[in-house]
């Protein structure tokens, strides 16, 4: 995390989705609400090679990238990872609990603030 003004922290994500036209939705709008948007990819390969060029505070990456896992990326990135889909979390609970993932977001819920607040937490428990 980066701090541009007194006070005011700057994230760096990474994007990882198949879907293009998601990418470029959810790019808009996360920079819109201030995330830097570092780098977006489709495949994990892709995504690896980004991962330690732009070096993000946190990567966002779909579930399902085609034919690839992204529970599988998960592992491969040291940015904490949160794991995102259409479907509800329910439906994968028990691998996302069984990931390295620091938590879930669907992507009708996608936002800045809740990228923020999931790494607050994950911050708050590392300090407590």
């Amino acid at each position: 995390m980066r701090a541009c003004h007194p006070g005011e922290v700057i994230l760096r994500c990474l994007l990882v989705d198949d879907n293009q036209h998601f990418l470029a939705a959810a790019r808009e709008l996360l920079e819109r609400e201030g995330l830097v948007v570092a780098g977006t990819a489709s495949r994990t390969a892709d995504a690896t090679r980004l991962a330690a060029t732009v070096r993000p505070d946190v990567a966002l990456v779909d579930i399902k990238l085609g034919g690839e896992s992204g529970f599988d990326l998960a592992r491969l990135l040291t940015a904490p990872v949160i794991m995102i889909s259409t479907h509800a979390g329910d439906d994968y609970a028990d691998l996302i609990a069984a990931s390295p993932a620091i938590g879930f977001l669907a992507k009708t819920e996608l936002s800045a603030d809740a990228v923020r607040r999931m790494l607050s937490i994950v911050e708050e428990r590392q300090d407590g």
